[in-house]
């Protein structure tokens, strides 16, 4: 059996800015991609604290120590600058590897940055 187990996430991340007109996905500083193992392109869910939406999007690479948490396109409808997100990626494992696994979780200050 596989079970989709929660691999890492940011916690808390505060949004800096929106794009309607981008094609879609959450830009997220490259130092916090780093410690979150999360690679450009990966698919996440991103949890609206601030209005309780859900979203799945897609990572694209932010500058390095930048602090930017981008909502592009369609997200940008949902998740606006000042907003609190938690951004969530998911892998799928067997029982043995599941049982065993420790989730990365990064938590952030008020700047974006790793504490």
């Amino acid at each position: 059996m596989l079970r989709e187990m929660c691999k890492s996430k940011i916690h808390r991340a505060r949004v800096t800015d929106a794009n309607l007109e981008y094609e879609g996905s959450l830009t997220i500083d490259y130092e916090l991609m780093k410690e979150a193992d999360l690679l450009p392109y990966e698919k996440i869910q991103v949890l609206n604290i601030n209005n309780g939406t859900r979203s799945e999007t897609y990572v694209i690479q932010g500058a390095s120590n930048s602090g930017e948490i981008v909502a592009n396109g369609a997200l940008a409808r949902i998740v606006q600058p000042n907003d609190l997100v938690i951004i969530i990626a998911y892998s799928w494992m067997n029982d043995e590897d599941a049982k065993k696994f420790k989730t990365k979780v990064v938590y952030v200050d008020e700047n974006n940055k790793s504490i």
